[in-house]
């Protein structure tokens, strides 16, 4: 029998005697009873009735019956010179994209026509077989078979999905002469292809030679614009669109608030979102809102996000995700943990995004107890903690002061990627641990794992928080010759920072003025640190211009630049400087520390009375001050740049956000119980000396981070040494 198959079925699949009888072959029957008996006394179909119940057999679950059916044929010799039925039963395999069966029947066909052809190349061109349809293409060429409409738009498909661009044009010309160049679907294909090579400017040319366009014309222009990081163009394309009165789809709007997420263009964001309200009934479905949360928060504007969330009747995981990573970026990593609260009681289901986004909630605040409660769900729940899950445990523990942890999740990962091994990296810098830093630097190349800038620049950051200049300047000046990797302008101001810090001014600087990039507002901001640590206000007020030129939007740099010139009593230029501050509308960040007591985060502003413990607190900060003057503690208040009197400044300084967490941690926390702190400034010197001493005094072990590094304060000591 001509019908060999990779598959052995006999008539034993449907021996009548033991009542094998498909639903489907007898409904057929009571439909054309015209059928003839085999010899086993089984009813055979004839080739019409069974090309209609094959073509019928769109459902997964149908799939054996027609594997039945074909055992059938086969019992019945139906196939043999059987040009309909064999091409009705490679179809068949296509729709269910087994292409090695439908490949051997194919093979079968004698009289092959364009129909079997296109209906191979498409099956082999949707079922990731792009090289095969290819090939196929041109042996349908070959055979003497000239290509349609129906075969280019699956042969341009498979060519962009291989990136195949010099075969790609060349089916485009092949499509061309064959006169298909006004052919709305063979021209989107091309639209599609070209989008995919990462020709914009072809697909661009051919969109607007088009004579006719649908809405698939328009939706990839825009998906290719995306795709190719043009966000602009996406939204012109959208513009075009309008004038010619057509309306959008979901798929476009999902594309162009992309697009203005991609370009930061809040305005044309919100004006798609009036178009989704205006018509919420055809478009009031989940991925929309899901993707105006993202664009709301990525754009900070939280409390419209917030307002889209609270109108989702039935969240699911995306846009709970969606809202937890807004907060856990705009900087509200308090909110976002009160959201995945109530997440949990809500029963909605946490996936790694979710994790993920918590756990860097939780290193914002250094809220440990939650993020090991959080760890301690995932082993509960069975989640792998696979690379992107582990690296988010490291970098939890090392930003909330467990290092020991980090490194025992570090440890425990059975594969490590780059990613993995530059969080530990990075962990032990802000620990001010820089030679553990070099040592674990060092074992991944050992790995075989190269450097890239990433890694590279924690690892000078690493030596710059330890004081490891010889350490640092090795590392610096091989990075090029050793890994390949050329200085960027983050290198530059690790760099700077090592040397400013050690007190090496004069060598920070001429290193910027013969530097081969331009020096970033970062770099001089580095060097200006350094002048404030060594008090060095002429060099500053030589650098003040740069950072005027450089134009500076954070205003960190200014408010250095005005401590400065306070702490020389400069106090015409420290009013020039404020005043260049007001002009610009920039305000100095208000001090904010965090204190987490039995998984309870608390935050706490500079001055703040609006805790439920004030009373409390005030109380018991008088009585350490009472306590700690005592022992010899004096002010400092060189820390308090305001020209006031001294009592005042005392009194400013005892304000500040830290001293009101610990003096809440100490209230609400047994004898013995570790203090854990987050502050979203540098620490001054007069706190960092009172919470040396109230360590001693209480006996209690500090460990506060401040936006620079980790300080471990016990016994009336810091892990910095004093170099911070």
């Amino acid at each position: 029998m001509n019908g060999a198959l990779p598959f052995t079925l006999t008539h034993k699949l449907l021996k009548p005697h033991r009542g094998h009888s498909p639903t489907l072959l007898k409904r057929s029957l009571h439909a054309n009873p015209t059928v003839t008996q085999s010899p086993q006394n089984g009813l055979i179909l004839t080739s019409l009735q069974c090309g209609s119940i094959l073509q019928s057999l769109t459902n997964a679950k149908l799939f054996t019956k027609g594997q039945q059916l074909h055992a059938h044929i086969i019992i019945c010799g139906t196939l043999q010179h059987n040009t309909y039925l064999n091409t009705k039963l490679a179809a068949f395999y296509v729709s269910f994209g087994h292409m090695a069966e439908a490949q051997l029947i194919f093979d079968l066909i004698e009289l092959k026509n364009s129909f079997s052809w296109n209906l191979m190349i498409r099956g082999y061109a949707c079922s990731a077989c792009s090289l095969k349809s290819i090939a196929l293409y041109r042996e349908m060429l070959s055979s003497g078979w000239r290509a349609d409409k129906f075969t280019y738009p699956f042969v341009l498909k498979a060519c962009g999905d291989l990136l195949l661009t010099e075969i790609g044009k060349m089916v485009h010309g092949e499509a061309l002469v064959c006169g298909l160049e006004s052919d709305i679907y063979v021209c989107n294909s091309l639209l599609a292809m070209y989008s995919k090579f990462g020709d914009m400017a072809m697909a661009r040319m051919l969109f607007d030679r088009m004579s006719d366009r649908d809405l698939t014309s328009w939706n990839t222009m825009i998906a290719g614009y995306i795709k190719n990081n043009s966000s602009k163009e996406a939204l012109g394309v959208f513009d075009v669109m309008g004038k010619a009165g057509l309306n959008v789809d979901g798929i476009t709007l999902l594309g162009l608030l992309s697009a203005c997420t991609g370009a930061m263009a809040l305005k044309p964001g919100k004006a798609l979102h009036c178009y989704v309200v205006r018509h919420n009934a055809e478009f009031s479905n989940k991925f929309l809102r899901n993707a105006l949360i993202q664009m709301y928060s990525k754009f900070s504007n939280i409390t419209y996000a917030r307002r889209l969330f609270d109108e989702v009747k039935v969240k699911d995981t995306v846009t709970w995700n969606s809202m937890l990573s807004g907060y856990e970026k705009s900087g509200d990593a308090f909110e976002s943990l009160r959201l995945f609260c109530r997440m949990v009681t809500e029963e909605a289901g946490p996936d790694e995004v979710t994790i993920v986004s918590v756990l860097g909630a939780c290193d914002h605040c250094t809220a440990l107890q939650f993020g090991t409660s959080v760890h301690s769900c995932l082993v509960k729940k069975g989640f792998s903690v696979n690379t992107i899950v582990g690296t988010s445990l490291i970098d939890m523990y090392a930003k909330c002061g467990s290092l020991a942890c980090s490194r025992r999740v570090f440890d425990d990962m059975p594969e490590k990627n780059l990613v993995a091994w530059s969080a530990m990296v990075a962990g032990y810098g802000v620990h001010g641990r820089g030679r553990e830093a070099i040592f674990i630097f060092h074992a991944m190349i050992a790995n075989n794992i190269l450097p890239d800038e990433g890694i590279i620049t924690s690892v000078l950051s690493a030596c710059s928080h330890a004081g490891l200049v010889y350490e640092g300047r090795q590392i610096f000046h091989s990075m090029t010759t050793e890994y390949n990797v050329k200085p960027t302008p983050a290198h530059y101001t690790c760099f700077v920072d090592l040397l400013g810090r050690a007190g090496h001014l004069d060598e920070a600087y001429d290193l910027i003025k013969s530097m081969e990039v331009i020096p970033t507002s970062d770099i001089w901001a580095a060097l200006l640190f350094a002048c404030r640590l060594h008090q060095n206000a002429n060099l500053a007020k030589i650098l003040e211009q740069k950072v005027v030129e450089m134009n500076s939007e954070g205003a960190g740099t200014y408010v250095c630049l005005s401590n400065i010139y306070a702490a020389e009593k400069w106090w015409d230029d420290v009013e020039r400087v404020r005043a260049l501050l007001r002009r610009k509308g920039l305000k100095k960040p208000a001090g904010c520390s965090f204190v987490e007591v039995d998984k309870v985060v608390h935050r706490f502003l500079v001055g703040d009375r609006s805790h439920h413990q004030t009373e409390a607190i005030y109380a018991k900060l008088k009585d350490l001050n009472h306590q700690l003057k005592e022992v010899g503690y004096k002010p400092d208040t060189s820390s308090v740049f305001y020209d006031v009197d001294e009592e005042v400044k005392e009194k400013m300084l005892w304000d500040h956000s830290e001293r009101l967490a610990i003096a809440f941690a100490l209230i609400n926390t047994g004898p013995g119980t570790i203090i854990r702190i987050t502050k979203n400034l540098r620490i001054c010197v007069d706190c960092h000396t009172v919470t040396k001493l109230i360590s001693k005094l209480m006996c209690r072990e500090i460990i506060m981070r401040d936006i620079h590094r980790f300080h471990l304060f016990k016994d009336g000591f810091c892990s910095c040494g004093d170099y911070w």
